[in-house]
């Protein structure tokens, strides 16, 4: 329950906190953000500067907020469901991170040169 709702309330800090460091929480903070800035922009008026409250921004926000909750909760359970995060065995870790015996892209253009 902890996990659910921290995954609302914040969801980089949880993706980073019960995922696995680096997974998804930099691109899931971006729309967390947004939503958050969205969210207190309709309060303003918006971009359409209406006296008042904006509900087009207000549900941009909301939506925004809610594709980074959603992202989060996925990937934690990703993560769980691999158990093995910590050793960078999880499928969703050996995606992000590189392996020791990749080659480096430069080398390879270098060759040809």
């Amino acid at each position: 329950m902890k996990r659910r709702f921290l995954a609302f309330i914040a969801p980089p800090v949880a993706v980073c906190k019960y995922g696995c460091a680096g997974c998804c929480a930099a691109p899931i903070g971006v729309f967390w953000i947004a939503g958050m800035v969205s969210l207190i922009y309709a309060f303003f008026g918006g971009p359409a500067e209406i006296e008042g409250f904006s509900s087009g921004t207000f549900l941009l926000g909301a939506i925004l907020w809610g594709i980074a909750t959603t992202w989060a909760e996925l990937t934690i359970n990703g993560i769980n469901a691999d158990d093995q995060c910590d050793k960078n065995a999880g499928s969703l870790c050996r995606i992000v991170k590189p392996k020791l015996d990749d080659s480096d892209p430069m080398d390879e253009v270098k060759k040809f040169q």
